[in-house]
């Protein structure tokens, strides 16, 4: 396990990963989650800087039932924008940020998954499945690098 102490963000993130824009629907975020099972994605604006990060529970938060929504329509709620109930204050890691320090963040917050910043862009999403794997390696003693090379999704 102590080649786990040398594994670094930029070993296990997935690179380029899909994100949206804030003047998309929640129904097309909807389809995405779908279509790659993804835990959250970045939502970033024309230049492609992170300003949120959507999730599926953010989804549901859509369709709380308040006062003055006691009955929200689905078509209604899905046709919202992102920037409704995404996060707008996101916690993020960067290439070289030690895997151990997203694995203790992940316990305390129960995130599912977080962008990985460079230059102000998004490059990467590191998620619990991505620590998983890392773990397993490092219990093989295998480098980091290797993580990298097998890494593909």
């Amino acid at each position: 396990m102590y080649e786990f102490l040398h594994y670094q963000v930029r070993d296990v993130m997935t690179p380029h990963p899909i994100t949206i824009h804030p003047d998309i629907t929640l129904a097309h975020a909807q389809t995405i989650f779908q279509e790659h099972d993804f835990n959250g994605l970045p939502v970033v604006d024309g230049t492609d800087r992170l300003i949120g990060f959507l999730t599926k529970l953010d989804l549901l938060k859509a369709f709380v039932f308040t006062e003055d929504n006691k009955l929200p329509h689905y078509d209604v709620i899905m046709n919202q924008n992102p920037s409704k109930v995404m996060v707008k204050e996101v916690d993020v890691f960067y290439p070289e940020t030690p895997l151990t320090r997203v694995l203790e963040k992940m316990i305390e917050t129960r995130n599912k998954s977080y962008p990985v910043i460079a230059d102000d862009h998004v490059v990467g999403i590191v998620a619990r499945e991505d620590v998983l794997r890392a773990l397993h390696q490092a219990g093989k003693r295998e480098p980091p690098a290797r993580l990298g090379i097998l890494h593909k999704r």
